[in-house]
């Protein structure tokens, strides 16, 4: 198995880290960087030299892929999922699902646990797998080091090692750059509710199935990726339903690709060999997947979640033959929300785990008015040449009067928050919330949502 340059430098790197003393250094990898590749030369050179090596995943995909990249190298090894027979193999690729199921009924032992996509690693079960053998060493491999909810991953990593960024990958040739477009009708998202920090499934599916929004997705795969392989990502069964329905309809052969498919590897092969233009998904797509083909990301999925947005459109960054840039046709804003895939960020293993580099500015997209292209500020649209220079905007003056702050009022309400907030984290039971909200005049809501926030 042929290493790029980039790949061996991760592997000394991270020969590094376990030289210098950490137990268990996180990788950050882009999306189509070959994090498998990398690990599977780890697992074998840790084989070789008579370490047990346990690869956690917690999808089928990714059970395959991890699989087939072993065999590649002549690595024999067992699997631990549903359906497969238990072997005494020193390599095992385990589905999380599954062995955290086993842990008491498992006599075998790993030297080294190498946890793909490690930003689920602080999650219930993937914990509990990893503290269960404890004295083992770690690895992480991610190209998201993010959560949703906000938690760093140092309770499960003790040194980030970075890999080449998404830009540089586009600079050496081995992921393609990307087009973004975002059309004109959206659906308004101001009303939906956020439930564990990201939009409430249901009503973002109820906003993104209207006609105008499903119209909209057709007509501009018609005139912006007529005839490329493209991925849909939808916000749930029924709104994928409506979704493949729709591209059928109007003549673009389309398949459904949900957690519930039974001939799910069939699907991705009629979708791999072109016999489907568009696939249509809710959740399967976003990681683990791998089809270069695949040229066209349509985001029909809000979301405040960077990692997802992130997976999404690195589907589609894998270069192919004939493929000169991804096109990203983003009709719920994510792009707005999170820049452009190729954005430096900093990423690093504490709470809040990403921002922006020291350096650059916060993302700013326009959007060309006359072909919808979405693009970091310039005077004219970088395709097709409309120009697209901000108006300037008119100054209006108000006549106010300035009003001194007075010093002690500030001081007493920057005292009144910090009691607030100590009180807040005094009261560690739902009980003692609940009645700190009805102290305070708060909704039980907010109990409940600071409780469930402290259990994720």
């Amino acid at each position: 198995m042929q290493l790029r340059p980039y790949q061996e430098r991760a592997i000394r790197d991270l020969r590094n880290a376990f030289r210098l003393g950490a137990q268990a250094p996180l990788l950050v990898l882009p999306t189509g960087g070959g994090k498998t590749i990398v690990f599977t030369e780890i697992t074998r050179a840790a084989a070789e030299k008579g370490n047990r090596v346990l690869i956690l995943v917690h999808r089928r995909e990714l059970i395959n892929q991890a699989s087939s990249k072993l065999a590649m190298v002549g690595l024999d090894h067992g699997i631990i999922a549903a359906g497969q027979p238990s072997t005494d193999h020193p390599v095992q690729v385990a589905s999380v699902q599954t062995i955290v199921r086993r842990l008491d009924s498992l006599d075998w032992q790993p030297s080294l646990i190498i946890v793909d996509e490690a930003h689920h690693a602080v999650a219930g079960s993937w914990r509990k797998v990893t503290d269960y053998w404890s004295s083992a060493f770690r690895l992480g491999v991610t190209a998201t080091p993010c959560r949703l909810d906000g938690r760093g991953l140092s309770a499960s990593f003790d040194q980030l090692v970075p890999g080449p960024t998404v830009h540089d990958l586009i600079f050496l040739g081995f992921l393609s750059d990307s087009r973004v477009y975002a059309p004109p009708v959206v659906a308004d998202l101001s009303g939906i509710r956020k439930r564990a920090g990201d939009y409430a499934i249901d009503q973002a599916a109820e906003a993104m199935d209207q006609p105008t929004v499903t119209g909209d997705a057709v007509s501009h795969y018609q005139r912006l990726a007529a005839g490329q392989p493209a991925i849909a990502f939808c916000c749930n069964i029924r709104h994928a339903t409506s979704i493949c329905n729709a591209f059928n309809a109007a003549g673009i052969s389309a398949d459904l690709l949900l957690g519930e498919t039974k001939d799910r590897d069939d699907v991705v092969n009629r979708f791999g060999n072109g016999t489907t233009q568009i696939l249509v998904t809710v959740d399967v797509v976003s990681e683990g997947f791998d089809v270069p083909a695949a040229s066209c990301a349509i985001l029909l999925r809000p979301t405040q979640s960077l990692s997802l947005y992130l997976q999404q459109v690195g589907r589609v960054l894998r270069p192919a033959p004939g493929k000169e840039a991804a096109i990203i046709l983003d009709h719920v804003g994510n792009v707005q929300r999170h820049g452009f895939p190729d954005q430096e960020r900093e990423w690093s293993l504490m709470e809040g785990a990403v921002k922006r580099k020291s350096n650059s500015t916060a993302p700013t997209v326009r959007t060309c008015p006359e072909c919808f292209a979405a693009f970091k500020p310039q005077p004219e649209c970088p395709l097709c040449g409309a120009p697209c220079a901000p108006k300037p905007k008119e100054l209006t003056y108000v006549e106010a009067e300035l009003q001194e702050l007075k010093r002690e009022a500030v001081r007493q309400r920057i005292e009144e928050r910090t009691k607030l907030k100590k009180e807040q984290g005094r009261a560690r039971t739902l009980s003692q919330l609940l009645a700190l909200a009805k102290e305070r005049g708060y909704s039980s809501g907010w109990a409940y949502k600071i409780f469930q926030g402290r259990r994720r």
